[in-house]
């Protein structure tokens, strides 16, 4: 007699990378640019995208507006304080998602917090909380209610609070391990406790969002569900405040690889894993290490002989998920000097860019150029093209010429002409070497004080026809940013690189004055 199949408990996948993730240093992102990440989340089917912040800046808020009114298909959802101010102006821009639209309301519970950051006493919180919650569903009833650093909170204040707000309305609780200090054993210990102790709590969804601090975020998570957690907030990448958050990828795989033993799921679509990955470095210019699990470079590679043979003769020897199940295709060759606008288009598509016919014909102009400098043509080269040729188009500082002039017997001169604010400027300057009088010319340009932190160059694919890919990291008073260049002239690149970084602190500072 055949033995049935256990069935798997859904989890639902709260993402805050637009959130939560953009909060990680240097990873600041305009409009354009989350719209284009809650795209591909869109397609990866997360159950709750995490817009941002409504209330924090104008550009904030029309972010979150621009995901409520365009994004299909997720709950959309927004960050408020426990305050009137915070969630009148959050549904403001929620209220085009209809029932999708998620107030997200939060408050510190533990006693650090409330001494030191709130000064407020226990009962204080706890009438904000339900105040808070009150007034969001009087918008919506699908609000979620997050205990601000749940794990050093006292279980039984706790408790209370979670009680108190799923009777106020609250249909999704969070859990956070805001400054990520939980391990696993203890953090199964605190969600079973909820789950026990509070006589309403299955009138709502456990959530958690663990923090990376420790390493142990995705573990942390995993602990929590099996716990009786049903949501976990998590991000591409992983990346986020601090050491970052959980990471989608490797909690969503997880479940998947171990459902022998994790009687869980997702409605994740894993195929569009590395895809998403890869656009969100795109974006932000925050590049995965080589090790990352899942999306990684190395993530599917073998270098020992033994690994190799193993392989070689059956891939689950040393697989334990195949490239295909995360949308990595193995022959990553994709296009080449004959191909044609339908074909570039479509690959474009696959990789999670939807490109008007005008930002289209711009990046199709780009790739014949290239293809004619280059006998193969790669996945990683048209992300490139087009962080060039579109996501770049209504940056302040672009460049339109660079000369450069060096050699072991002579001192480096570099020729930089750009446009800024439309109007085209050039200087020349001396330097150290090429890359040393390239910067030097636009920072002139650019009349910028900003301080390289970090120079970085490596190669976007093999061989010496290559393009090369120079990240930089700039810092100006209390402002990080990070910046990404690519073409096959390494000093195009790293100028490239700069002025992408500049662009981004113009940007960041900009944000700032909006939310003064």
């Amino acid at each position: 007699m055949a033995t049935k199949k256990k069935e798997l408990k859904t989890i639902k996948i709260f993402d805050t990378t637009l959130r939560d993730g953009e909060q990680s240093p240097g990873a600041s992102m305009n409009i354009e640019e989350k719209l284009r990440i809650a795209r591909q989340l869109q397609k990866l089917k997360v159950d709750v995208i995490e817009a941002g912040f409504p209330i924090a800046s104008e550009g904030d808020f029309e972010a979150v507006k621009r995901v409520a009114q365009e994004i299909k298909g997720p709950e959309i959802a927004g960050l408020c304080r426990a305050n009137s101010k915070d969630i009148d102006r959050g549904w403001e821009a929620l209220q085009y998602a209809g029932e999708k639209g998620r107030i997200h309301t939060f408050i510190a519970t533990s006693d650090i917090h409330m001494k030191y950051k709130l000064k407020m006493k226990p009962s204080e919180v706890l009438d904000a909380a339900v105040q808070a919650v009150k007034r969001a569903r009087s918008y919506t009833p699908n609000v979620e209610f997050s205990c601000e650093d749940a794990v050093r909170t006292d279980l039984k204040f706790m408790a209370e609070v979670v009680a108190a707000v799923i009777d106020a309305g609250a249909t999704t609780v969070n859990i956070p391990d805001t400054v990520g200090y939980t391990i696993p054993f203890e953090y199964f210990n605190i969600i079973r406790y909820l789950k026990e102790n509070v006589a309403n709590v299955e009138q709502a969804i456990i959530s958690v969002h663990c923090h990376n601090d420790l390493g142990l975020s995705v573990a942390n998570s995993i602990a929590a569900v099996q716990a009786g957690a049903g949501q976990v907030e998590c991000t591409i990448n992983g990346i986020g405040e601090r050491a970052g958050n959980c990471s989608l990828e490797e909690f969503v795989m997880s479940l998947r690889t171990r459902s022998d033993i994790l009687p869980f799921k997702t409605n994740v679509a894993t195929e569009y894993l590395t895809p998403a990955s890869r656009l969100l470095t795109t974006v932000t210019g925050i590049v995965v290490q080589p090790n990352k699990a899942i999306v990684g470079a190395n993530a599917f590679a073998h270098e020992a002989g033994i690994h190799q043979h193993g392989v070689l003769m059956e891939k689950s020897t040393y697989e334990i998920m195949t490239p295909e199940s995360v949308g990595l295709k193995e022959n990553l060759l994709v296009l080449g000097k004959h191909s044609g606008r339908h074909a570039f288009k479509k690959r474009l598509e696959e990789l999670g860019y939807d490109l008007d016919d005008e930002n289209l014909n711009k990046a199709f102009e780009r790739f014949k150029a290239l293809a004619d400098l280059k006998k193969e043509v790669f996945d990683e080269d048209l992300e490139a093209i087009v962080v060039d040729e579109v996501m770049r188009s209504t940056d302040q500082y672009k460049l339109t010429h660079i000369t450069v002039s060096c050699g072991s017997c002579a001192v480096a001169t570099a020729t930089v002409q750009m446009e800024i604010d439309g109007k085209l400027v050039r200087t020349a300057e001396l330097g150290d070497g090429p890359v040393d009088a390239t910067y030097k010319a636009i920072r002139k340009l650019a009349k910028s004080k900003a301080k390289l932190l970090q120079y970085n160059v490596g190669s976007i694919t093999g061989g010496t026809d290559a393009q090369g890919e120079v990240s930089v990291r700039l810092s100006e008073g209390d402002k990080t940013v990070t910046g990404r260049g690519s073409s096959t002239d390494i000093i195009e690149a790293s100028a490239k690189a700069y002025i992408h970084a500049l662009n981004r602190l113009h940007f960041k500072t900009a944000r700032v004055a909006e939310s003064l």
